[in-house]
């Protein structure tokens, strides 16, 4: 049985790793989730392909168009879920734009996302003010519809929390994803804002890529690292597991 994400993440020092499915191609995908999983990290996001990821850095769009070139579609990632399934019980999140979502249709993507055991989902370019109907479906169906906070989000935090399950996605930065050598020192404020407005835990992302940065964030419950990860699996296409799992080891010792 897969355990819900709050309950994963609630006692702290929680790892959440990312990759995109398809990138290289769908079994692999399947076995760097599996290898991930093994190596420790509590949470896997999986990043779903899409034109024109208005969020994302060069090394996630590269591995969108490396996904795209595998002949990924939403079809193609339930199934690569229902594989992995069968290999780990690890909590699975997918992070994908609203179109492909709306496209496929917000009812039957969430139950597809219960009938294969997908906690949650995170949607970056969902405005708050257009979240009501997605929200209520998501409750519907038992799944997490995980909320970002930014620096700038300021006296819309309250608002935003207050709907949050699963974790609250901390953007460490401002700009798009991808490897940093410094982060915000307001972002542990930011952390620390939020803690005080909810229970959910606060898993804090965008640029964490070393060891060194993830005791910045030690108020927060997890980190959340993506571009690292791609980068690894970009460099070793068809044999990263043993990279993945010594990455990951890395990360979680310095908690």
């Amino acid at each position: 049985m897969v355990e819900k994400i709050e309950t994963v993440l609630k006692h702290g020092k929680g790892f959440i790793s990312f990759v995109v499915a398809g990138d290289p191609n769908f079994d692999k995908s399947a076995d760097y989730i599996v290898a991930l999983a093994e190596a420790g990290a509590d949470v896997v996001e999986i990043g779903i392909a899409f034109s024109d990821p208005s969020a994302d850095g060069e090394t996630i769009m590269k591995a969108d168009l490396r996904a795209a070139a595998a002949g990924s579609t939403t079809t193609k990632v339930f199934e690569l879920v229902e594989k992995v399934r069968q290999r780990t019980q690890v909590p699975l999140v997918f992070l994908t734009y609203t179109n492909p979502v709306f496209t496929y249709g917000y009812e039957a993507f969430l139950a597809k996302m219960k009938q294969y055991e997908v906690q949650g989902i995170i949607m970056p370019d969902l405005p708050l003010e257009e979240q009501a109907e997605f929200v209520a479906l998501a409750e519907k169906y038992q799944r997490s519809f995980i909320q970002l906070v930014t620096l700038k989000s300021g006296k819309r935090i309250p608002d935003i929390v207050k709907h949050a399950s699963g974790f609250v996605y901390v953007v460490s930065s401002l700009g798009i994803t991808g490897t940093r050598q410094n982060l915000s020192a307001d972002a542990y404020d930011l952390i620390t804002q939020i803690n005080q407005l909810t229970d959910v835990p606060t898993a804090v992302g965008f640029g964490v890529s070393h060891p060194d940065q993830v005791s910045q964030f030690s108020n927060a419950q997890a980190v959340i690292v993506g571009s690292a990860i791609v980068k690894i699996i970009a460099a070793h296409p068809f044999d990263a597991e043993q990279y993945l799992q010594t990455f990951v080891k890395g990360m979680k010792a310095v908690w």
